[in-house]
């Protein structure tokens, strides 16, 4: 009798083991996971619209620029180079060693007319800027609402180390849910 009892309680001391074994690998794959894996983040204001909307949830995938660079065109979250405890969310335009100009609100990159049928008339504005040739270790980024953007135009280029990730999905509203 009092073996089986003995028996019995170390089988429920070996459960409890692995469930707190179970757990607490659970915690460190979320922390590994969270710290160098995914983000969710929330968009505070209307720079990126219609792209992405006030108060929109994300989740952007902090891994991927350790296996390569940003691309143009990508959807960016990154420190805010005035204040780097602030997170953006903005459009990565140009990398290093392209040159970017602005013309009446028109962007080239190399000479080349940019694509940005994303920004719809009434965001764009008339400005100009540059042009300006993005030095090595750096990037230029603009949000899709170009006439309530502050982006590179006003703060300068981003250090390559302070792109955080990109953005891979849209998921709150669920309505809109949407894959970059």
């Amino acid at each position: 009798m009092v073996d089986s009892r003995w028996q019995m309680l170390a089988r429920r001391s070996r459960a409890v083991a692995k469930d707190v074994r179970s757990f607490a690998t659970a915690v460190v794959e979320a922390i590994l996971i969270v710290t160098f894996g995914v983000q969710v983040v929330r968009v505070d204001g209307f720079s990126m619209a219609p792209t992405l909307e006030n108060r929109d949830r994300l989740i952007v995938d902090k891994f991927i620029y350790t296996l390569s660079d940003p691309r143009p065109g990508d959807i960016v979250t990154l420190y805010y180079p005035p204040d780097p405890h602030s997170l953006f969310v903005k459009r990565l335009i140009a990398t290093e060693g392209d040159t970017v100009q602005i013309v009446d609100g028109r962007v080239t990159v190399n000479g080349h007319l940019l694509q940005d049928d994303y920004v719809i008339p009434v965001y764009r504005d008339h400005d100009n800027w540059g042009p300006e040739t993005i030095e090595q270790g750096y990037d230029f980024v603009m949000g899709d609402h170009r006439n309530r953007s502050l982006d590179s135009r006003h703060w300068g280029l981003v250090p390559k180390k302070y792109i955080v990730g990109k953005v891979m999905l849209r998921w709150w509203p669920v309505q809109d849910m949407k894959l970059f």
